[in-house]
Order: structure tokens, then sequence, then C-alpha cells
């Protein structure tokens, strides 16, 4: 260690201006500081005391600031040693293990974080031995027509003041697990209802992508939830049993199921108020046959489906299978060409085309026949022109054939007997092997809707859904107890039958008399208002109200009486179209009726007498359900197609089926799906399919 006296004359002498070598001058540029301009005062107060020279060769006194920045030019001049950089390739090597190590770090921690989850959901054998059990629900009351037991109480209303809280809330009775009853149980406030559902199956089916699990794109068990799982949030109840019949002066739901010995018992299920939500069943079309077909309307189809067709492939591939027979089984035929039909035809060619000849012989995928028919001249005739158009060249060049203009008449075990229109509008009736029938064409009423409707009488008209207003209370019913959603329902738009409803409460709005009333146009306008909150689905053909009035105003009187105005309502009944049998329909009115009972929770207390118009208190509290097209999908074989409505299409390849499956994660019910959901689609492209009957 050096004196101080020394150290300090050492720094004195490295911070004044050393004497440059003539050899080594610097240029004046290098030498100027960048951040001091001439004429600043801080290039005034470093002016050297040396007297001024002109001419460009005039000296410089060098600046100490510049020696300091360029320290290493000091240490040049001195001797010092250079300071090494490191070469990009060490660089590089130092950062990316930089990196892999932080990886491996968090990976690590996040697998022991995962085992110290994992051990804490482990637990010991809870001791409960006291639980209060309401007496009523070991030994319910009979009563009823039928004399059945009554269910009043559940075995766990008195196991937490959670559910000692529902006990005195009305009793919501849900029928049926699907996605209008899933809808309402997402949306419903939890503090409102006791709810129950029933249902045969103790799941939520996304039916969406059920056509990707019969030939192993997705496993099963990815498109289900547990239904208790999806009622834990607004602390209900449920009921894995069949609803058979519904007395609604009594408010009971006849409820049966099979115990332990197999014997059926029934009971009856109060409510106050009842939402029908079942479905819908195959429609038949007086087809014979039919049991020589597979549907695909829920989980256990999807699995037959996927075992017979696994099953043919295995049969062709024995060397005691004849060409014909081989040919045979290896015919696929679908009847239908709605959603459903196209988009399973589509997942069968991937399988055949990606996985069979992996690991079946070849010669199977050239004897493989695939045919689609279809009863119109285009399949997904719902949907846009244009994407009829794709689908049908992307069938054929997937070696589809589609059948158009084509009726079954028959299925017998091993052909099927269709009749199809020839190019003079004869028919040419066509008889095709098969080893294996889908039916997918249209819906019809479940057993219990038929009984429903038969109880309900003339009110119910429909042959093929329950008949709702636009409320979807269900036609026939008390007013404001039973409604229906779903499948299983259609909502009625009748607007011609209820123009007296109409004139009568204008009338008795203005003080005039409804027998003799004429509308002029300010009346018209206030009329049309009414129609249009009663009816929303009405609202698209009541814009140009000026056009209707003028052309429906025959005698040119600047009015319209109650002729002139009924035939303007059958006109617009006559454009009104039934809501499409589909999810996302079913979903909409789930919402909407569980924020409409959220509504009538709160409100139905304080209304006043004159608050209720009609003595209908749903309107007073809601609006009437109004339908709003999001768009129809279908997946088309590694490409997809979006009908978005108002002659808005769209058609691609893989990154359209990539756009198709992102909507359809984003819609599933839970965590748990979407994540069985990636880890399926991420399988198949690793592994691929499973081609497994079990």
């Amino acid at each position: 260690m050096l004196p101080a006296r020394v150290q300090t004359q050492a720094l004195r002498a490295w911070a004044r201006p050393a004497p440059i070598p003539r050899h080594c001058a610097l240029p004046r540029a290098y030498l100027a500081h960048p951040r001091s301009p001439a004429g600043s005062p801080r290039a005034a107060s470093q002016k050297t005391t040396e007297p001024k020279a002109t001419g460009d060769s005039a000296p410089r006194s060098p600046r100490r600031f510049a020696l300091i920045a360029n320290r290493p030019f000091i240490r040049h001049l001195s001797g010092s040693p250079l300071p090494q950089t490191k070469s990009k390739v060490l660089n590089f090597t130092y950062r990316a293990a930089a990196w892999l190590g932080s990886s491996i770090a968090f990976v690590g921690l996040g697998v022991v974080g995962f085992f110290v989850y994992d051990a804490s959901t482990y637990k010991e054998a809870a001791n409960n031995a006291e639980i209060c059990v309401p007496q009523s629900a070991l030994n319910p009351r009979r009563g009823g027509p039928k004399n059945l037991p009554i269910l009043d109480a559940y075995l766990d209303d008195h196991e937490s003041e959670a559910t000692k809280s529902h006990l005195g809330k009305p009793k919501l009775v849900i029928l049926g697990g699907g996605w209008g009853s899933v809808a309402i149980l997402k949306e419903l406030n939890p503090d409102d209802y006791n709810v129950t559902l029933i249902s045969p199956t103790n799941y939520f089916l996304f039916t969406p992508m059920l056509p990707s699990a019969t030939v192993g794109t997705l496993e099963l068990k990815s498109l289900v939830e547990p239904i208790r799982r999806i009622l834990h949030r607004v602390r209900g109840h449920f009921l894995r049993a069949n609803a058979e019949d519904v007395d609604f002066s009594h408010k009971l739901v006849e409820v049966s199921q099979k115990d332990a010995s197999g014997r059926e018992v029934r009971f009856y299920v109060p409510y106050d108020k009842l939402v029908i939500g079942v479905g819908s069943s195959t429609n038949p079309h007086g087809v014979k046959g039919l049991e020589n077909c597979y549907f695909l309307k829920d989980i256990r189809d999807a699995r037959k489906i996927r075992n017979q067709v696994v099953h043919n492939l295995e049969l062709a591939s024995l060397p005691t299978t004849s060409d014909e027979e081989r040919r045979r089984l290896l015919s696929f035929v679908i009847s239908g060409g709605g959603p459903t039909g196209v988009e399973f035809a589509a997942e069968l060619c991937d399988l055949l085309n990606e996985d069979l000849t992996l690991h079946f012989p070849k010669l199977l995928r050239n004897q493989i026949s695939v045919h689609l028919i279809q009863s119109r001249s285009h399949v997904l005739n719902t949907y846009d022109e244009k994407i009829s158009k794709y689908a049908e060249e992307r069938f054929a060049r997937d070696q589809i054939k589609v059948l158009t203009n084509s009726r079954v008449s028959e299925v017998k075990p091993d052909s099927i007997i269709f009749t199809q229109k020839g190019p003079g509008g004869e028919l040419i009736t066509k008889e095709l092997p098969m080893g294996f029938c889908l039916w997918s064409t249209g819906v019809s009423q479940t057993e219990f809707s038929k009984t429903v409707s038969a109880r309900l009488g003339e009110s119910q008209q429909n042959r093929h859904a329950l008949e709702t207003d636009s409320h979807l209370r269900v036609n026939g019913t008390p007013l404001g107890d039973v409604y229906a959603i779903g499948d299983c329902s259609t909502v009625q738009n009748n607007v011609a039958d209820h123009i007296v409803k109409f004139l009568r409460g204008y009338a008795w709005k203005h003080g005039r008399d409804p027998e003799t009333l004429e509308l002029q146009f300010s009346d018209w306008r206030n009329v049309a208002a009414d129609v249009k909150r009663r009816f929303p689905q009405a609202a698209t053909h009541l814009k140009r109200l000026d056009k209707l009035f003028a052309e429906f105003d025959r005698d040119q009187s600047g009015t319209l009486d109650f002729g002139e105005l009924r035939e303007l309502m059958r006109q617009i009944d006559s454009k009104l179209t039934s809501l499409p049998a589909t999810a996302q329909r079913a979903h909409q009115q789930g919402q909407y009726l569980a924020h409409k009972l959220n509504k009538l929770a709160r409100a139905a207390p304080g209304l006043q007498a004159n608050d209720i118009r009609d003595a209908d208190i749903d309107a007073a509290v809601y609006k009437a359900f109004e339908y709003k097209h999001l768009g129809s999908l279908a997946y088309i074989g590694n490409s997809a197609v979006f009908d978005l409505g108002d002659g808005w299409s769209l058609a691609g390849g893989v990154w359209a089926m990539y756009a198709w499956r992102s909507i359809y994660f984003s819609q599933s019910v839970s965590f748990r799906t979407r994540l069985l959901l990636a880890m399926d689609w991420l399988k198949r492209g690793l592994f691929g399919r499973d081609l497994m009957a079990y």
C-alpha cells in the first residue's frame, strides 16, 4: 500500500494532460467533446490561456475529457493491457446455458409443485357421524293423482348452512342436461332458487365435436363434463332418472328409475318453475329397417359407431373374407347431408386417408367407398350456396360420392334401397351394398314431449316440438310456470293471431273503440312497435313501415282497417321461419331464461297490479326472446366452412380448420375439457388416431 501523499501525486499526474508525441497526434475531431459545442458556457470555461493562433495549423490543447473518454488509448500509450472482448460463440454459449439452466429449474419447480399439490389432495377418512337428514327425505309422503311418493326434501338439505338457506326458495326443476340447461346453471343467481336437475345421464355432452369422437380424433371423455360439478355453482340437486309426465294442476313431475333389483320405481318432484329441455330424437321419416342403422345423438352412439368401423376394418383384413364381402364391409353410407352427416363423412375420410394405410393393408383403402345420400339438391342446404358447392367439391377430391335428390326407402342389414330423381324428373330405384349406415335426417319429439303435448291438447299443434310463445312459455300451461328450450321446443310466430290483442291494447290505451278502429300511419307505427316488442323476430320485416302501409292500404283511404291489418300480419307470418335446432339456439335460450328468472326473483315481490299488463308478469319484468344468429360452422375434412349470415361466408383449408377448432375450444364448458381437447389434438398429431374397439 503506497503512502497517501504518493497516491495523491499519482492521481494528479494521471488527470494532467500528458504530452502526446508528434507521431501520435490525435485529430481535432477525435479530441472535440460532442456535448460541448463552440460558444457554450462549458466550452468557454474550458478555454486555455495560451495565445490564439490563426490557421489550421494552430496547436490545440488536448481536453482532459477526451483522454478520459478514450481510456483504451491511454492504456495503449501507457503499455497497460487492453480488455479482451468475448467471442460471439462464447457469449451465445453462456446465454444458452443460462436459459437452459433457468428452464430446467422452472420445470423442476413445477414438477415439485405438482407433487406437493397432488399430495394435498389425498384425504383421510372424514368423521361424518353426526349428519342431520330430514325425516321427509327418508320417508316421503304420498300424494298426487297416482298416490306416488313426493320428493319434498333431499338427503343433503341440512348438510351445511348454504344448503339450509335454499329450503325456503322457489323450487326450480330443470328436465334435461343439454346446452340450454347448462346455460341456465351458469347464468342463474345461486341465491334465488332451490334447483333440481333431472336427467337420465349424469354428464353434459359437447355435441358439436361428437363426430370427431367416432373415429378416435378425440376421446369420449374429452367431450363430457360431470353435471354435478356444474350444479355445484348453484348448490343444486341432481336426480339420475327419466321424466315421464307432468301434472300441471298440482305442479308435479312424474319421474321413473330402476332400483338396485331392476324394478322400476316412480315418484313425484314438485316445482314452482319448470324448464323442459329434454332435447329431441332422430326423425325416422317412415323408413323401414332403421334398426339396421346407427345414430349420433349421445356418447353411447359415438362408441358404437367407433367399434363398428374398427370391426369392419378388422373383418376386411381376414384372409377368409371374400372380395365381394370385403367391398360390402368397406362400404360406408351416410343418410342425411346436414352438418352431422357431412362432418361424420369428413372425419371418416380423414381416418381412411391418414391412419388406415399405416396399420391395415393398403388394399383396403382402394376398396373402401363412402356414399352420402341427400334428399335435397345440395349438401348443407341451410348454408350459403357457395359453402354447399365448396363442400361438394371437397368431397369429390376426397372420393366421397354425394347422391343428391335421393330418398331412402328401406334399410336392410347388408344394403340400402333409395330412389333418386333422374335428369328428366323420373324416379329411379337403386340398391347399394353397405356394411355401415349412419342415419342423421332431422329431429323429432321424444316420448316425454309427446306425452306433454297430448296432455295440453289443442294448444299444441306442432308434431315435431313443443310450441312456446315469445317468452319461451309452453302454450296451454299456466302462465309463467312452465318453459321449454332447445330442440324440444319451437317459438310460435303467429303474429296475425294476436291482431285483436294488439288493437284492443292500443284502443284501450288511447280511449278508442277497437271494433271500429282504423289506423292512420301514426297509429300503425305505434302498433308496429308493439308487434316488435312481442315478436322480436318480426322486426326484420317491419323496417319500412311507410311502404307496408302504402302496400296494404288497398282503398287508398290513408288508413288501415281490421281486414287490411290482418292481411299485413299474415304476410309477416309467412316470412318468419322456425329457429334452427342447434346448440347455439339452445344456449341463447338458456341464457335468456336464466336472466329472466333472476329478474323475476327480485322484481316479483315488489310488482304492483298496475305494472302487470294482461296478467303477464314475464312481459312486465323482461323482454321477449330474440334469437341472434352468430353463424354456422362445419368441418369438411382438414378444412372448415363458416356461414356468417347476410351473404358472408368463409371456406378454407388448414387455417380454417384451426379457426373452427379455436371457436369450439373457447365454447367448451370448463378448463378440464379444454385441456383434454388440446391433449387429444396433440396426441393425434404425434401418434395418430387410436384404432381400437372397446
